[in-house]
């Protein structure tokens, strides 16, 4: 632990001095040591989060990856409005077109199946509470969940320079990517259902995101769905499984539906589509209980921390294709503005930003422990486009039946 935080100092140091190069505008005059600030930086990536390449020629190719990442990242701080940090993540060798593909799912083609946004007006409450963070309840909110199902292989030699005269020396022991299972629909479902039956029958669950995978109406697997669709299995299934006896393995093989070769542990009775407004998704929330939301994650990649404030042109709200789920709201204490200067505010004005607090399926190393941060009130990346949630509930007990004498 503690060499993996000194690990992490190190690279946010070292990062921090680069984009300062980068930001300098002596930059076009005296670029200086920058190429190797670039190659220090990317050794730490490589270290802190275990990559390797197979080839000189792939190493080269991602460490320019990492360099437009880094340029991308400060660019990002700059445009935000809110508090949101970007910077050095997992994911930082990577190119959009392989992020999208490994960690998000397809984008909609259309409309939704119609589960209807049905709860009736009389039902919602004008009152909503400053904060509410279900993290804080025991036995509501599981452990942040991977969809990579196992880590990379260590590797003996990172991508580093040698004496004057060598390349990097490249370890072909691991791959660059490990395969990964788009399955954050599932892992946002299986947390939906978790958190409603912690509150409504105290006890904690911890349930099967593979049965969802394996069992699923549509047959995608890893290769994708939607919340809706996960929903629907748990109801064909009557139930869902425990993690513990039906295991995550990021993989899905054709006809391995196990559903009944396992005890069920959590029911639900249906699921629904709230209205999409932010101040019900809020007072439904605080009152019933975490909910799934379906973002853009293009501002995702490249997040460490902090609220992230967008506009629909930095991260367009209809073009959603990543499930998570909400378990929280507040209010940031008062920052600077970081819209003063374009409004032509004074520089010292301040403000509070409200904001969604919501749970990823991509590990702690992510984010804020695995969670993120959106601005609330300007449907930020799209969160109010499909908020669904289950509705749990014991399975009904069939009266015995017999024909009288």
């Amino acid at each position: 632990m503690a060499i993996t935080v000194y690990l992490s100092c190190l690279l946010v140091l070292s990062v921090a001095g680069l984009a300062q190069g980068i930001k300098s505008p002596l930059r076009s005059q005296d670029p200086g040591p920058q190429p190797l600030e670039l190659k220090q930086a990317f050794t730490l990536f490589q270290i802190q989060y275990n990559r390797s390449y197979s080839n000189p020629e792939e190493y080269a190719r991602r460490l320019d990856i990492f360099a437009h990442n880094l340029a991308q990242a400060q660019q990002l701080e700059e445009e935000d409005l809110g508090t949101a940090e970007f910077g050095v993540t997992p994911f930082s060798d990577l190119t959009e077109e392989e992020f999208g593909r490994l960690y998000g799912h397809r984008r909609m083609d259309g409309e939704a199946p119609k589960v209807g946004r049905e709860v009736g007006s009389e039902e919602w409450g004008e009152s909503v509470p400053p904060t509410c963070d279900w993290r804080k309840l025991d036995g509501v909110i599981s452990s942040v969940k991977k969809q990579v199902p196992a880590p990379v292989r260590p590797s003996p030699a990172l991508g580093v320079e040698g004496r004057r005269g060598q390349g990097p020396e490249i370890s072909s022991a691991a791959p660059l990517v490990q395969e990964s299972c788009s399955c954050c629909w599932a892992m946002a479902a299986a947390g939906n259902i978790e958190a409603l039956w912690g509150i409504k029958y105290r006890q904690s669950v911890e349930l099967s995101v593979q049965e969802l995978l394996d069992c699923g109406r549509c047959g995608d697997g890893c290769r994708g769905g939607f919340v809706w669709d996960a929903f629907i299995t748990v109801l064909n299934n009557s139930g869902l499984a425990s993690e513990k006896d039906y295991p995550f393995q990021g993989q899905v093989k054709p006809h391995r539906c196990l559903a009944k070769e396992h005890k069920k542990v959590a029911w639900i009775q249906d699921f629904i589509m709230l209205p999409d407004n932010e101040q019900k998704i809020a007072w439904y929330l605080a009152t019933q209980g975490p909910i799934t939301v379906t973002i853009n994650m293009k501002l995702l990649k490249l997040y460490k921390k902090g609220v992230i404030e967008a506009t629909p042109t930095s991260c367009d709200p209809f073009l959603v294709d990543h499930s998570v789920l909400l378990v929280g709201f507040g209010k940031s204490e008062s920052v600077a503005d970081r819209r003063a200067g374009a409004a032509g505010a004074q520089p010292q004005s301040r403000r509070s930003i409200p904001f969604w607090i919501l749970k990823n399926s991509w590990g702690t190393k992510w984010g804020e422990k695995g969670y993120f941060r959106l601005y609330r009130g300007n449907n930020t990346c799209g969160i109010t486009k499909y908020p669904l949630t289950a509705r749990v509930d014991q399975p009904a007990k069939k009266r015995p039946v017999s024909c009288p004498p």
